[in-house]
């Protein structure tokens, strides 16, 4: 047998995570309200089909944003023939426009320093190639998005050093967490490169304050390292606090601007997985001119860029989309959230992203990450909910899952909810109201919520966190 690569053979990909084995259950077993009712609900893709309906509007008012329409034919044969690989202007400008409206207009963007890759996974690699040699490493406070294993280090040998944040204070980033994964490294003999951080987070649904942020900069800039923000949810923030860029914060101090880079993509803030739009955006000339070459293994395709540089170009379109889109969220989550806590579920308290960070700690039989995955076993076999368990996250405490709320129909969500409500009552009947744990009691009571609870002004409770000892059961 002819040997193949060890990246090939290799399990860099990371698939043998239970964050894509809950995929695996899922399209093994897809729920279905008529064909598969008793499927596996999926719970484990931070996917916006919200203002799928707001969207689709705008495109049958424009067919000519279409090339494969009569009105938009005539631009078939430009768009079809060879591109350079700097993408078209219009398309660079007009992402570069919405980047600054998502921001709030606070920070405008340069058309000349977007570089365009397939999704936002195709740009963290081409970063992490474009900073780090192979054996260097990137600091990565936990939790963090599973698939940044594989964006950042498969191809690129790159290694990921956590650091480490915790429950007691809602996961913040500190300056002291971030000085001992530094050291860690350093005792490991990595050479630091960078540090990785999601703004907003994922999966904690979680706004970085400027605080934060500045405290950030100034340690990238004393160790001289690079600064990479994700900010692929930065229109997702539905609620105050308001979401600050890292390129407000590097306006507002000194600092080497030439350390500083952001990954964005349109597959969570417009909901357009499916197009592979991702960008990177450097204040390093040299990044920019590198990433623009590489951008040639993973370009936008012509006629995706021409439907979202006429998409975006809409001023009067982008500025609704984006009241919108937190309009349904917001929404969303309130009653997500409270249906949740009526039958003694907590959360983190967010205002981002497309999931919630659910606790279940009390579920736990013990405080270990063998039990975190009992439990997880259970919730994708018997409940049938692909929901991700922390450890997949790197969570430095178990009994964490991140449970998406905005890729499914209402229908859908009052099944899930359904089915966590006879778990609830199942295995910890002295938590929930008897009350709820009727099927009937339950329809009505939801029913209700969604006609009556929602106030513009009402914010979804959460129920207090319980302040146990951490468990470093991993490394």
């Amino acid at each position: 047998m002819v040997a193949i690569s060890k990246i090939a053979t290799g399990n860099g990909h990371g698939e043998d995570s239970p964050y894509f084995d809950g995929w695996k259950a899922y399209e093994t077993n897809p729920f279905h309200p008529i064909d598969r009712p008793d499927g596996v609900i999926q719970m484990g893709l931070a996917e916006n089909q919200l203002c799928f309906n707001f969207i689709k509007k705008w495109v049958m008012e424009h067919p000519e944003a279409s090339l494969c329409s009569a009105e938009g034919v005539n631009k078939f044969k430009e768009t079809a023939l060879f591109q350079d690989y700097h993408g078209m202007p219009e398309f660079r400008e007009a992402v570069a426009k919405f980047m600054g409206k998502v921001r709030g207009g606070r920070v405008k963007f340069d058309p000349d320093r977007i570089v365009m890759s397939g999704g936002a996974t195709g740009a963290h690699e081409m970063v992490a190639f474009c900073l780090a040699d192979p054996g260097e490493a990137f600091l990565v406070p936990t939790p963090y998005y599973p698939g940044f294993d594989r964006d950042l280090s498969w191809r690129t040998g790159v290694e990921l050093v956590p650091v480490v944040c915790e429950s007691s204070n809602n996961f913040k980033i500190t300056r002291a967490a971030l000085e001992a994964a530094y050291e860690k490294a350093k005792e490991a003999n990595l050479r630091v490169k960078g540090l990785l951080i999601t703004n907003p987070s994922n999966p904690l649904g979680t706004i970085l304050d400027q605080d934060t942020l500045k405290g950030i900069v100034k340690f990238i800039n004393e160790k001289n390292i690079h600064l990479i923000g994700d900010e692929i949810y930065a229109a997702t923030v539905f609620m105050e606090p308001e979401f600050v860029s890292i390129s407000e914060i590097i306006e507002e101090v000194e600092c080497n601007r030439d350390l500083t880079h952001i990954v964005y993509s349109l597959s969570k803030d417009m909901g357009f997985p499916g197009f592979r739009v991702g960008i990177v955006y450097s204040y390093n000339d040299a990044v920019v001119s590198c990433a623009r070459k590489m951008s040639s293994f993973g370009l936008v395709s012509s006629q995706t860029q021409h439907l979202i540089a006429k998409m975006l170009s809409d001023d009067d379109f982008v500025d609704r989309f984006i009241v919108e889109s937190k309009e349904q969220l917001l929404k969303r989550h309130k009653y997500f959230t409270l249906s949740l806590s009526q039958v003694g579920i907590g959360s983190l308290k967010s205002n981002a992203g497309l999931f919630i960070w659910m606790d279940l700690r009390k579920l736990l039989k013990e405080k270990t990450f063998d039990a975190e995955m009992d439990l997880w076993r259970v919730i994708i076999n018997e409940v049938k909910l692909n929901v991700s368990p922390g450890s997949s996250f790197h969570c430095d405490e178990p009994g964490w899952f991140r449970v998406c709320f905005a890729n499914m129909d209402d229908n859908t969500m009052e099944v899930a909810l359904l089915r966590i409500t006879t778990f609830m009552h199942k295995h910890n009947e002295a938590m929930v109201p008897r009350k709820l744990c009727r099927r009937a009691s339950l329809k009505l009571s939801l029913s209700r919520r969604r006609d009556d609870f929602m106030s513009p002004n009402m914010m979804s409770p959460h129920s207090p966190i319980p302040q146990s000892p951490l468990v470093r059961a991993r490394t």
